[in-house]
């Protein structure tokens, strides 16, 4: 994020020397994206930030991927993942629901109390709060986080989430950086005037978070062959030993209602709703608006076929009283595959007729390649979703499984 910032102390040029009251010299660490071509903050480390005396494995929760296979849409219920549980840590206790080789979707309820120290070293998260609050400590400072939050930690930050309410998270981990998309920018970076959020709805860390400690360990995911790993490290002191930097790749918050929805006098495309975007996916996010206002307007999407996409759409507020029959509900995930045409549900179209707003939150991810369902995913379906356009199950005569027709946003 090409937005600079300079917190602690730092000295006046780069690397060149910087020392503490006592005369000791400071490790400067350059933590920069795509081998020095792309953003990069410089670390004032206390420590040796290399000096690590243990290296072990850690067995990561399932990370079994399942072909969605025959295609068809999918109705993932998640809230009944944790059912009467908030004692998962934000980080160990993730369970994977969708992924690819690109972008991996989990889902965690944490209780109060912190996770362990963790990095991924895989590539970027964006961690969209559902509800709860509480703070994010990293080795650029602390974040604090609410309901609403999308929180956005750069690759290899190392950080640990310190819950205060109990959350419920919904992290989206790449694998590769997580942006603005392009289009809002100038080519220095700025914000451009069509853009739906700017620089004042980004919240930095603003002082460091200086912490002593000895034989720290730290979770890594990574990644050999084609496999999510993790690893144990244990470093000699603690990570968070930083007393300056200065840069343009740091991590950050944006709350959702922070976004200035994007409206028109017909139906507007999914892209006017997008945040951010990664390597092959976009996240979009659907907010209480004003709909189309053509006299002859129909609210409600046309059915689609988005050809080159599988789109997940994860339901987080508002009014769904139009979905009853279905199953969508706060909490739902909807994923829509490519090579099946879909959109709302027959009744549905009529009933929007003359609607003026909305009253509903949801966050997209849109891939660009198919998506496979994790254990997580797995475990929350709804088999009768997928019927619910029909009014009815495989090979039923009249009414089945499906209930009677609702509204679907996407």
């Amino acid at each position: 994020m090409a937005h600079y910032r300079s917190l602690g102390s730092v000295p006046p040029k780069r690397h060149t020397q910087h020392r503490d009251p006592d005369g000791q010299l400071y490790r400067e660490e350059l933590m920069g994206e795509e081998g020095f071509s792309s953003d990069s903050s410089l670390l004032y480390h206390r420590g040796v930030p290399s000096a690590i005396v243990d290296s072990q494995v850690w067995e990561l929760p399932d990370q079994t991927r399942t072909p969605n296979h025959p295609l068809k849409p999918r109705h993932l219920e998640l809230h009944t993942l944790f059912e009467g549980d908030a004692t998962a840590d934000a980080v160990t206790g993730r369970r994977l629901v969708l992924g690819n080789n690109d972008v991996r979707i989990g889902y965690v309820v944490a209780g109060p109390g912190a996770s362990p120290y963790y990095r991924n070293a895989i590539g970027d998260e964006c961690v969209y709060v559902e509800s709860g609050s509480g703070v994010v400590e990293t080795v650029f400072g602390t974040l604090s986080y609410r309901t609403g939050d999308y929180v956005i930690v750069p690759r290899a930050t190392t950080h640990r989430w310190v819950v205060g309410e109990a959350s419920r998270l919904y992290p989206i981990e790449a694998n590769s950086h997580i942006a603005p998309p392009k289009r809002y920018l100038s080519r220095f970076g700025q914000f451009l005037e069509h853009a739906p959020y700017c620089e004042r709805d980004l919240v930095g860390p603003t002082e460091t978070f200086v912490v002593e400690g000895e034989n720290v360990e730290v979770l890594v995911k990574h990644r050999a062959g084609g496999a999510v790993l993790g690893t144990r490290m244990t470093y000699a002191t603690h990570p968070f030993d930083v007393v300056g930097w200065d840069g343009c790749l740091y991590p950050y918050t944006f709350n959702i209602e922070d976004y200035m929805p994007i409206t028109g006098k017909v139906h507007q495309p999914p892209p006017v709703h997008q945040v951010f975007e990664g390597h092959n996916f976009v996240i979009c996010n659907f907010l209480p608006r004003k709909v189309d206002y053509h006299e002859l307007a129909i609210p409600v999407p046309y059915y689609h076929s988005n050809v080159d996409s599988d789109e997940v759409m994860f339901y987080v507020g508002g009014d769904y009283e139009a979905r009853k029959g279905s199953g969508i509900n706060i909490g739902s995930i909807s994923l829509h595959p490519g090579g099946h045409a879909h959109g709302p549900q027959p009744s549905a179209i009529e009933a929007s007729l003359g609607v003026e707003y909305f009253e509903e939150s949801a966050v997209m991810v849109d891939t660009f390649a198919p998506l496979d369902l994790g254990e997580g995913g797995l475990a929350a379906e709804d088999p009768a979703y997928a019927w619910t356009w029909a009014g009815r199950g495989p090979g039923a005569d009249g009414e089945g499984d499906g209930g009677p027709a609702v509204f679907s946003n996407s």
